[in-house]
């Protein structure tokens, strides 16, 4: 039994949608970890190099490598965050249980008193203006104590998503460092692309990776420097310390820099030294916040081989889109955009030219408008 175009367009049809649901499914089952396996990806990237020179130093004992350099990460980069992470949580936990045990033993006034004297101001006139402090304290903080018991659960079940996510891109990390090549050429020849396209979609991602690694870090140096010159100017207590928070804090995506010197700029302000809060303030939403603005987008451009303009929108894009993961997620979707249409471009040029017009019936080699200049036999053309 042969096959009819109509069975053959309906099988397509078919098979289309058969691979729509599959890809459907797949990204529906991949989505809960999608972060932890993006992150992964990145990383194999950055250290693609030194996992070659690693692996070659251990004669070819890659999985020993992969290990070496996920503990490495593990060390360098997660221990870091989530020690500071925890700092923060406890020292939150630790002001509220002083808040309250200061609230029922000092009252609103004895916290107002323990002020410093611009704020003091401030507050005497706000706490004046509640008319009974106490008692609408007291009210609130039955009103919110579900609330505030919800919140806490919260943040223990965001700790645990942090922990299982860190987890995931370890292993994931791991695996790709020791058999992303095989990965990469399994794939290659299954998608429906032609031979290399797929490695050169892949050599694109791991260049823009590499790009805004390095534009990430570079950038994180130099707001570090020049937060360390307004703690210096400000005198800050600890600027060395201060400005090595500054540093691991930069290097957070959804943090950034200005954020560190905005709060220290608040602690000053709330200990009693104004112009070195104010100062400070100023020096983060202006100098700081503008070396990122100005710097990031500056060494991306190199390395992606974009108009700055396109880089800087495409910052702000993928932080708008996808929050503080779209610093790196941005670049990646506009060079993967840039990337398939130079693939498309190319395949127009490999199709062959429209054929020549067969000439009419009967007529010679020359063409139309020879036919029609040429002389007629009665001699009168």
């Amino acid at each position: 039994m042969t096959a009819t175009p109509d069975s053959d367009l309906h099988a397509r049809r078919l098979l289309l949608a058969l691979l729509v649901l599959a890809l459907l499914l797949a990204g529906w089952m991949v989505k809960p970890f999608w972060v932890a396996f993006f992150l992964a990806a990145v990383l194999t990237a950055a250290l693609r190099r030194w996992m070659e020179w690693l692996s070659g130093r251990l004669r070819g004992r890659r999985s020993l490598a992969a290990g070496l350099l996920t503990v490495g990460v593990l060390l360098a980069g997660v221990v870091p965050v989530a020690a500071l992470g925890a700092v923060l949580i406890r020292e939150a936990v630790d002001g509220i249980q002083w808040l309250r045990s200061a609230l029922q033993s000092e009252g609103v006034w004895g916290l107002v008193s323990r002020l410093p004297g611009p704020i003091e101001d401030l507050a005497h006139r706000a706490v004046t203006a509640l008319g009974d402090p106490q008692r609408q304290l007291q009210q609130l903080a039955g009103e919110q104590g579900g609330q505030a018991a919800a919140a806490v659960g919260g943040v223990l079940a965001a700790t645990g998503t942090f922990v299982l996510q860190t987890v995931l891109m370890l292993i994931a990390l791991f695996f790709f460092l020791t058999d992303g090549q095989r990965l990469i050429a399994w794939v290659d020849a299954r998608v429906p692309l032609r031979a290399g396209q797929f490695r050169t979609l892949v050599e694109d991602f791991r260049r823009t990776t590499l790009s805004v690694v390095a534009a990430t870090a570079a950038t994180a140096g130099i707001q570090t420097v020049t937060a360390l010159a307004g703690y210096l100017i400000a005198r800050a207590p600890n600027p060395i310390f201060l400005a090595v928070l500054t540093l691991v804090v930069a290097l957070i995506p959804a943090v950034g820099a200005t954020a560190m010197v905005l709060a220290v700029a608040a602690l000053q302000f709330a200990t009693g030294h104004t112009v070195s809060g104010i100062f400070l303030a100023i020096w983060g939403a202006a100098v700081v916040s503008l070396v990122d603005n100005v710097a990031r987008p500056y060494l991306l451009k190199g390395g992606m081989e974009l108009h700055g303009g396109v880089v800087f929108f495409a910052l702000l894009g993928g932080l708008a889109a996808f929050g503080g993961i779209g610093l790196i997620l941005g670049p990646l979707v506009v060079t993967f955009l840039v990337t398939v249409l130079n693939m498309y471009r190319r395949e127009l040029g490999k199709r062959p030219a429209s054929p020549t017009p067969a000439p009419a019936p009967g007529a010679g080699p020359g063409t139309a408008e020879d036919a029609i200049a040429a002389p007629r036999p009665d001699g009168r053309g």
